[in-house]
């Protein structure tokens, strides 16, 4: 039996977010990634790719595309600049 319970859609919920936040969903996974790897470049124990795995990117490729595509810097450029 159903009590009085709202179910959202995904697509209903993406634009509540959007209304609220002025940003999409996936710019705001996408940014939250990106701050935790920023934290996670400087370990020099950790390769890039083990990185983008922990991050859940299948392919080290992908991670390193979104990075600098928010960043202006590939995550190795980046780890050498700081």
């Amino acid at each position: 039996m159903l009590r009085n319970k709202q179910y959202l859609s995904a697509n209903h919920f993406g634009y509540l977010v959007k209304k609220e936040t002025g940003k999409s969903t996936l710019e705001i996974i996408q940014t939250k990634l990106i701050e935790v790897a920023k934290e996670r470049i400087f370990d020099p124990s950790k390769s890039v790719s083990e990185i983008a795995y922990e991050l859940g990117f299948k392919h080290p490729q992908h991670f390193s595309r979104l990075f600098k595509s928010k960043v202006g810097y590939s995550p190795n450029e980046y780890r050498m600049m700081n």
